[in-house]
């Protein structure tokens, strides 16, 4: 395994999505909260710049899904404040 800065990149955006799920799962965070979305959508766009030095297609379209739908809530969260 190479470490460069974007696989670096990529282990962080994943532990800071397991971080957050794992908030929520201890009730430390609520779904609700903008923090939650914002993890999420922090940590899917660091996943996805971790692939662009090695592509994988099932990996981009879940990132990218998972940016959106984080997007839609953090907005959502905002709104609500």
């Amino acid at each position: 395994m190479i470490w460069d800065a974007p696989t670096i990149a990529g282990l962080f955006g994943a532990a800071l999505l397991l971080a957050a799920y794992f908030a929520i799962q201890q009730r430390w965070l609520s779904a609700a909260d903008w923090r939650f979305p914002l993890a999420n959508l922090i940590g899917s766009c660091l996943i996805l710049l971790s692939l662009a030095t090695q592509w994988n297609w099932p990996a981009a379209v879940i990132e990218v899904a998972w940016a959106a739908i984080s997007l839609m809530g953090l907005v959502r969260s905002l709104r609500a404040r």
